[in-house]
């Protein structure tokens, strides 16, 4: 299995998280968010156009397809087990809130925790008007490690704050402030990260900039081509394997 990517910190492969999980051996942590429900691809398709008329002076809503296929129960119920089984600690997955409950049945047996949340102050509104707007994420968080659960937010809330990514790369690419704050949280310097999911590589981004290692399966060539670009100019001047403090 030859990776598409691969530096001091960070291996990505190129290819199918279902049939590369189970060719990779043991990690600390799993972060990762995977494919919305059928229901999100529906309900969530509408955003500002950036223009507007005197109808809609804040914007026109209008209708952006995902560019993805919607994740399947028989998907989550066979990638949730391996992505437990894989973790000797942490698995925190995004999903809509509807869906916290199939992930959380899926990941068994690691023990479900909490479902935290990624609230969004610039948040899309029900264009709608009919009904509240959602505005926030969901994560769920199982553990997959022996004894009791551990990370470094003592008793705080896990409600997360970040702005959403303006031009981003992927349609639902995580803000870099939100995935380094999951983790400092939730992971140690030289601990494992793996995220089946990779997108456009935000995790590793994340992971690599706080002193983690991170293993990414993205089965799009060209996130994949995002991903490696991402990682090689944002750490183009650090040299001999040391994090610069003065990297943004």
């Amino acid at each position: 299995m030859t990776p598409y990517y691969q530096d001091d910190a960070v291996t990505l492969y190129h290819g199918d998280c279902r049939e590369i999980l189970p060719m990779l051996g043991p990690v600390d942590h799993v972060i990762t968010d995977p494919p919305y429900e059928a229901e999100a691809h529906q309900l969530g398709r509408r955003a500002f156009s950036g223009r507007s008329n005197a109808a809609h002076p804040k914007g026109i809503a209008e209708e952006r397809p995902l560019g993805f296929a919607a994740i399947t129960d028989a998907d989550r119920k066979l990638v949730g087990p391996l992505m437990a089984a894989k973790s000797r600690g942490w698995v925190l997955v995004f999903c809509q809130v509807e869906a916290a409950m199939l992930w959380r049945e899926a990941m068994k047996p690691a023990k479900y925790v909490r479902t935290q949340i990624w609230r969004k102050p610039d948040g899309a509104p029900q264009f709608t008007g009919d009904r509240p707007g959602m505005g926030y994420e969901s994560i769920v968080s199982c553990w997959a490690g022996e004894g009791r659960s551990r990370w470094h937010g003592g008793g705080r809330h896990g409600v997360y704050e970040h702005m959403t990514v303006k031009a981003a790369a992927h349609q639902t690419q995580k803000p870099e402030a939100l995935m380094s704050e999951l983790v400092s949280l939730f992971t140690d310097p030289d601990h494992v990260i793996l995220d089946p999911f990779g997108g456009s590589g935000t995790t590793a981004v994340a992971a690599k900039k706080l002193g983690r290692r991170c293993i990414v399966i993205e089965r799009d060539e060209k996130h994949c081509e995002t991903t490696a670009a991402r990682l090689a100019i944002r750490f183009e001047h650090i040299e001999g394997g040391l994090f610069s403090d003065q990297i943004a």
